[in-house]
C-alpha cells in the first residue's frame, strides 16, 4: 500500500513572507514600459504567424520594434514615460 502525503514546501510555497518586496515591485513598475512594448511586438508577430504579412502588418511590426527600442533607451537613460495602463 502506498501512502499519499503532501510536500510541505509545496503547501507553503505562497506564504506571506514569500511576497515581493517594495523594491522588487518598484523595479517591475520601472520596467513596465519595456514589458508593454515587448508585448505589443509579440502581438504583432503572432498575428502573422500563419499567413503572409501584408504591408500593414509589416508596418505594425516595424513600429512595435521601434517602440521596444525607444522603451529600452528611455529605461537606460532614466527617462521613463508612463503611457497606457489599465482602463
Amino acid at each position: 500500500m502506498n501512502h499519499i502525503v503532501t510536500v510541505q514546501d509545496a503547501v507553503t510555497a505562497f506564504a506571506p513572507f514569500m511576497e515581493p518586496t517594495d523594491a522588487e515591485l518598484d523595479a517591475i513598475e520601472r520596467e513596465m514600459p519595456v514589458i508593454r512594448a515587448e508585448m505589443d511586438l509579440l502581438d504583432a508577430q503572432i498575428i502573422v504567424i500563419e499567413r503572409t504579412p501584408t504591408e500593414l502588418d509589416e508596418r505594425r511590426i516595424r513600429r512595435a520594434r521601434r517602440r521596444v527600442l525607444a522603451a529600452h533607451r528611455d529605461q537606460l537613460n532614466g527617462t521613463v514615460v508612463q503611457t497606457g495602463g489599465a482602463a
